[in-house]
């Protein structure tokens, strides 16, 4: 069978923050970009997996990549949600201690984060931590104007939809089989990728497959990277458990496990994250929640959120991070982003681990600052930088829904009662830019199902919308992944 055969300037393996970051900087020049992705959607392994906190950069080494871009990257964010349509809010942020040792810890990040360029740093008492956030507990704590929080999910949407509507080309379910030089007619050596689905030859290759990115490289005859994948557990509590707490909560980190300890942060949203954990694993797609980790989660949370009841869990999930690390060794490596001689026009991003989400557009720039010193890259006159997201109805005044429903009758028809989301939201998630189809691209869009039944009442109304919108038959319906179909046909006509 003939392979369908597609070529292109630049071929970026990855769609999560960092992939979708590269794409939406490249297409600022005139490159023809395709971006190839084996799940379905953008953000669906640890771009979508996270705490979404835009981090200050104190917690990283002075001088190592992590901590320039993670600057970088957290102190445009205004501009850059400004641009993406993005909600965002800097809450600031405390690290809590209890005792005298905690305490020297703090202060030694208050100087490395002054290092970093960080500002605003302060080591305030126990008065002012109830100030900031009445309910959690703490002697002392090192607090951090600038942190905020963001929806991980909708900046990675965000970017790729801006990447799109400035050309760049998404394809999902194409896993990376091979990667070859090609020699074309008439054309330099380039990049060949066999994947599932199709056949890409590409002049530049941006390797961003994150828990991947070892693999990539291998592909490409580097052996030098091994990925050991981190799991985080989390907890989801229900937005009653958010009027208690505006600000993260986190405790003084233990340098040796490679992760900022078991914290609590409010989401964009209204909810309450509990967590990560941290725990070596085998396996590069094991999301499972453990029993033991739950109740850790519960244990170490308490301790400096005590107002924490299990009538608040709605929902617990996993994340994992691609670190180049070992158990053994404990804490960070910095992130990788080469090039190297005998693999020309290729960049690989390896251990992309926190602070990716921040950093994602100064390490996305660092790519086109690379692929500019090979080549003259020349400016797109029309290349728009802002994106136009989902109007979120329950947020508007009064008058303002009655003129959305005025102009569409579908803002009248909640779909999603937990979250009051609207038949027109969930229309225009169907029919998103990317073309994503599944339940879970619904929801990522628009928090529906992201509520306290947990899809319980609209998950079968949004499938039948799905069907309805884009002629689809029950057996065709996919949760989120594939294989992941949500029925094997009709009970009843």
């Amino acid at each position: 069978m003939t392979r369908d055969v597609r070529s292109y300037d630049v071929l970026i393996i990855g769609a999560g923050v960092v992939g979708c970051a590269v794409a939406r900087e490249l297409s600022r020049y005139n490159l023809k970009i395709a971006v190839l992705e084996k799940e379905l959607d953008v953000g669906m392994e640890t771009s979508g997996r996270n705490s979404g906190v835009l981090h200050a950069g104190f917690n990283n080494k002075p001088g190592t990549l992590m901590a320039k871009y993670c600057v970088e990257g957290c102190l445009e964010f205004d501009q850059v949600a400004k641009e993406l349509d993005i909600p965002f809010k800097r809450t600031g942020k405390i690290v809590v201690g209890f005792t005298e040792d905690d305490k020297k810890k703090l202060y030694q990040l208050k100087e490395q984060g002054e290092r970093n360029g960080v500002p605003g740093l302060e080591i305030i008492g126990r008065e002012k931590i109830k100030e900031l956030a009445p309910y959690v507990d703490g002697e002392f704590a090192l607090y951090s104007p600038v942190t905020g929080i963001l929806n991980p999910f909708i900046y990675t949407i965000a970017l790729a939809e801006n990447a799109r509507q400035n050309g760049v080309d998404f394809y999902f379910a194409n896993e990376v089989l091979a990667i070859c030089l090609a020699n074309q007619e008439n054309q330099p050596a380039c990049y060949q990728l066999t994947t599932t689905k199709a056949t890409y030859i590409g002049r530049w290759l941006i390797n961003c497959a994150g828990l991947n990115s070892d693999k990539i490289a291998r592909m490409m005859g580097i052996d030098d990277y091994t990925i050991y994948p981190c799991r985080g557990e989390y907890f989801i509590l229900d937005k009653k458990a958010g009027d208690y707490l505006k600000i993260p909560a986190y405790p003084v980190p233990n340098p040796k496990e490679g992760g900022l300890g078991i914290h609590l942060t409010p989401t964009i949203d209204g909810n309450v994250l509990i967590g990560p954990s941290s725990e070596y694993i085998e396996e590069r797609d094991n999301y499972a929640a453990t029993q033991k980790i739950m109740d850790l989660l519960l244990k170490d949370g308490s301790r400096i959120f005590p107002y924490i009841r299990r009538e608040f869990f709605i929902r617990n999930f996993a994340g994992i991070r691609p670190k180049l690390v070992s158990e053994e060794q404990g804490g960070y490596a910095d992130f990788v982003i080469e090039e190297r001689t005998e693999t020309p026009q290729a960049i690989n991003l390896i251990g992309i681990e926190s602070p990716g989400l921040t950093s994602a557009l100064p390490l996305a720039r660092k790519v086109v600052e690379m692929v500019g010193e090979k080549e003259h890259l020349k400016e797109k006159a029309d290349f728009n930088p802002y994106r136009q997201g989902i109007l979120c109805f329950r947020e508007q005044p009064l008058e303002k829904k009655k003129e959305l429903i005025e102009q569409d009758p579908n803002y009248g028809e909640i779909i999603c009662r937990c979250e009051t989301i609207t038949k027109a939201e969930i229309l225009q998630a169907i029919h998103n830019p990317l073309g994503v189809e599944t339940l879970v691209g619904v929801k990522n869009r628009t928090r529906a199902m992201m509520g306290r039944c947990q899809g319980g009442y609209c998950q079968t109304r949004i499938a039948e919308l799905i069907m309805q919108e884009k002629g689809k038959e029950p057996p065709e319906v996919i949760y989120a992944r594939q294989g992941g179909n949500m029925f094997t046909g009709r009970v009843r006509d």
